[in-house]
């Protein structure tokens, strides 16, 4: 299998592998493609331990590397995740937020490792869209909101 021309890097103290599996586990075309262990000591582990994880996050090519404690996770980066309907919104929603990790605000959360997310329904990115007042009606609701609740944004663009 060709590497990726270019892959999403993303750094955990420890748990690359057990985050890359759970992501596996709750997102569509997403897997664990490979694990590989360190050849010899380095700053944050030992010879053996797991440094790097190969996996894709909805078809978004994805290397786990486990740098140690230096550098936490930040909204700087997120992953938006496009959803469909509220039972699929509340899905990724509550598997992220029930695994350790936290709610934000707007549809933002936080799993256990710090990576956050973004649970958007697609009923909201097109209200934003639209444009005029769908949009300034769409977004006042949605900045009450922590997950998105799909009807009360549909209600809102229609004001």
């Amino acid at each position: 299998m060709a590497v990726a021309k270019n892959t999403i890097c993303i750094w955990y103290d420890r748990d690359a592998e057990e985050a890359a599996r759970f992501y596996a586990s709750v997102f569509p075309d997403s897997v664990v493609r490979s694990v590989h262990r360190a050849p010899s000591d380095y700053p944050s582990g030992k010879k053996g331990d797991v440094l790097t994880v190969d996996f894709t996050v909805c078809g978004i090519p994805c290397l786990g590397l486990n740098g140690g404690p230096v550098f936490q996770q930040s909204e700087a980066f997120s992953f938006q995740i496009a959803t469909d309907d509220q039972a699929e919104t509340d899905r990724y929603w509550n598997a992220i937020v029930g695994n350790g990790g936290q709610e934000s605000a707007c549809g933002w959360c936080k799993d256990r490792w710090g990576l956050s997310w973004q649970i958007t329904p697609r009923v909201l990115t097109e209200a934003m869209a639209a444009g005029g007042d769908e949009a300034r009606r769409a977004f006042d609701a949605m900045m009450q909101m922590r997950k998105i609740d799909v009807a009360a944004i549909e209600a809102a663009r229609r004001g």
